[in-house]
C-alpha cells in the first residue's frame, strides 16, 4: 500500500518507475494524491530525451521495491498514455481518459505533491456515482467478480523403488552311502585219503618239494557323479494395493460485501 510516507522517500531518493519484469520506464516525476484520503494515486514517469516528457501511471496494483515503482504495465503502454499538462492537478475528463487507457474505471480529481517543493494543491472532487465496479488488482472489469478457490488433483506416478534378480552358486555337502562289497580270503581244507581219492593223491611222485599259488579278489567301492535338473524357478510380480493419505494445503477468495457509501 502507498502512503505518503513510503513516497516522499521514493521522491527523496531519486529512484525509476519499472515494469515487473524489471524494465525501466523512466525516472519519477511527480505524485498525484487523492483530495478525499490524502493517498498518492498516479505518479508521472519522465521519459523520452533527457527526460523532457512526462507520462501519468495510476499506482494501483503497483509496488515498491527499493527506491523504485513498479507498476503493472508495459513501457509502450506508459510511453502511449494520454497527454496530461503537468500543472498539479487533474481534471475529470483528463482522468477518465487516463482510466479508459490503461483499462481502469474513472473517477475522481486529484492532487499533485511534486518531489522539488513539497507542496500540495487541493481541488475539488467529485463522487463516483453511476459507474461500473473497477478491479484494483488487474485490468478491466464488468459488474462481477469472479471467486477462484484451488483444487487438489491427486494422481499416482510409478518409479523404480528396488530391483530382484535370481543367482545361483553351487554348494559342497557330505553325502554319505552304506555299499556292500565281496572279498576273498584263504581257507586251509584238508581230507584224509580215501579210496575215492587215492588215485590223485598218488599220482605224484613219492616225496617232492612243490608249491600252488591261489588268486584272491576283493570288491572296492566306485564312486560317480552326474547331474541331473531338479526344479524350475523363476522370478514373478504380484501388485498389492495400499492406501496413502495425502493432506496438502489449498487457497480460496472469499468475497465480502461493503455496502458504504464509496468515494474516491
Amino acid at each position: 500500500m502507498f502512503t505518503r510516507e513510503n513516497i516522499d522517500g521514493v521522491l527523496n531518493a531519486g529512484g525509476n518507475v519499472l515494469t515487473t519484469d524489471g524494465d525501466k520506464i523512466g525516472s519519477i516525476g511527480q505524485v498525484y494524491a487523492d483530495d478525499n484520503s490524502g493517498e498518492p494515486t498516479f505518479v508521472t514517469v519522465k521519459t523520452g530525451l533527457f527526460g523532457t516528457s512526462e507520462s501519468f501511471v495510476p499506482l494501483e496494483g503497483a509496488r515498491i521495491e527499493g527506491n523504485d515503482i513498479l507498476v503493472p504495465y508495459t513501457k509502450d503502454q506508459v510511453k502511449d498514455a494520454p497527454r496530461v499538462a503537468e500543472d498539479g492537478h487533474l481534471e475529470p475528463g483528463e482522468e477518465d481518459r487516463l482510466y479508459e487507457h490503461y483499462g481502469l474505471g474513472g473517477g475522481t480529481t486529484y492532487t499533485d505533491t511534486t518531489r522539488d517543493t513539497g507542496r500540495t494543491d487541493t481541488y475539488a472532487s467529485r463522487e463516483t456515482t453511476g459507474t461500473m465496479g473497477r478491479d484494483t488488482s488487474a485490468g478491466g472489469t464488468d459488474d462481477a467478480m469472479t471467486r477462484s478457490e484451488e483444487r487438489l488433483r491427486v494422481g499416482t506416478e510409478q518409479q523404480a523403488t528396488g530391483r530382484a534378480r535370481l543367482r545361483k552358486y553351487v554348494t559342497t555337502e557330505n553325502v554319505t552311502q552304506t555299499v556292500p562289497v565281496e572279498r576273498e580270503e584263504v581257507r586251509l581244507e584238508r581230507e584224509p585219503i580215501t579210496e575215492e581219492n587215492r588215485g590223485a593223491a598218488m599220482s605224484g611222485p613219492d616225496m617232492t618239494e612243490d608249491e600252488h599259488e591261489v588268486t584272491l579278489h576283493e570288491e572296492r567301492p566306485v564312486v560317480e557323479k552326474e547331474t541331473v535338473p531338479v526344479e524350475r524357478v523363476r522370478l514373478d510380480k504380484d501388485t498389492v494395493t495400499d492406501d496413502v493419505t495425502v493432506q496438502e494445503e489449498v487457497r480460496k477468495e472469499n468475497i465480502d460485501t461493503d455496502t458504504g457509501e464509496t468515494r474516491r
